[in-house]
Parts: C-alpha cells; structure tokens; sequence
C-alpha cells in the first residue's frame, strides 16, 4: 500500500490497512450529521477550553465547517494514507496523531491567542504525511525528494503569503494556515518518538 512501507514489526497489517481513516472519517461524518450543535459543541473553542472543556482540543479536528470542508478532508486523508499508510502500524499511527494533536493544541494555544476558533484536519494530514517521509529520510528516494520538496514549499509559502490561492473558496472557511505548520512539526516530532523509542525496546 503506497510508497511507504515500514520494516520489521512496524509493518502496518492488511487487515487494518485502511482502518484508521476509515474510521476517522466516519466520525468525522457523524459529528456532521449533529448539525450546528455538534459543530459549536467540539469545535475547537479558546473561551470554552479555558473554561475546562479541555476535550475540544482533540475533537476540533474531527469537526468541519460543512459537507464539502469534510469531503475536502477526507479526500485528502485517503491519498495521505495512500502515499504514507504503510509505514507504520495502527497503534504507532495512534500514538503519532495524540502528539500531532498535542503539539497543535500547544501551538494554538501560546502562540495563536488571537485564533478562537478552528476545526478541521489539515493540520493532522501534514502531520501524518510528514510522519511518513521521516521513515524515509535515510533513505531519500526521488519520491521522498518530491514529497518533501512540494511539502516544504506549501509550508514556506503560506508562512510568508497566506493560504494558497483558491483554498478558501474550496473549503469554504478561513484557512488557518498555522495548523499546517503546528501539524507537520507534530508529525515530525512523533515519528522521531516513535522511532526511539522502538530502538530501545529492540534487543541489543
């Protein structure tokens, strides 16, 4: 499955090849069907959670503006996992999406006290593309190359220009451009934890 493919115990099995995302996006789906009160309720929200709905951290990414911001996510999930699925296994995938979540709940937090609102899962799919290339890096291949290369980019241009032109419109809502940053440096952050932490457990 895809370009990726971890060695070893990390190896992700057929049958939960395609689990995560599926399940993802089927949560992401009934949250939509909650209407507005499932969308106000789990957004990421900085005036709720500094009243203790601390939950809104994790389940902000799993809420969307509306059916083609959730079509647009999902789409994108399917060829992030497509490319990148592979490299590691379910639970490795897990524990890399909790420190993606928590790097971007961070970032959000100290560093962005002007954003009040967010939702989506941009954020999470840099992460979890970036997360796949790092299984790459000593091993750079022209597919990683080309990855890395247009990731890099899209991540440099809208630091210093804002989103890319026409995002907005298609996901029809403001593009936090920020996210994608706080995502990708996440997804890094949790594959090298990952990484380390299989080295000790592996047998001298």
């Amino acid at each position: 499955m895809g370009l990726y493919k971890a060695n070893g115990t990390t190896a992700i099995t057929p049958a939960t090849a395609w689990l995560f995302p599926l399940v993802y996006i089927a949560i992401c789906a009934l949250i939509m069907l909650a209407g507005e009160f499932g969308k106000e309720a789990l957004r990421y929200d900085r005036v709720w959670i500094g009243q203790g709905e601390t939950w809104r951290l994790i389940s902000g990414h799993f809420t969307h503006l509306g059916w083609s911001h959730l079509a647009l996510n999902s789409t994108g999930l399917l060829l992030v996992w497509f490319l990148v699925g592979g490299a590691y296994s379910l639970r490795v995938w897990i524990s890399i999406t909790g420190v993606t979540f928590a790097v971007m709940g961070m970032g959000f937090w100290f560093l962005n006290p002007e954003l009040y609102w967010y939702v989506g899962m941009s954020g999470l799919l840099h992460g979890l593309l970036v997360a796949g290339i790092v299984t790459r890096l000593c091993a750079m291949d022209a597919e990683t190359a080309i990855l890395l290369f247009l990731l890099a980019g899209k991540i440099a241009w809208e630091q210093f220009s804002g989103p890319i032109p026409g995002s907005e419109a298609t996901s029809g809502g403001p593009v936090i451009v920020d996210a994608h940053l706080y995502g990708a440096l996440g997804g890094a952050l949790g594959a090298i934890l990952m990484r380390i932490r299989v080295k000790k457990a592996a047998p001298i």
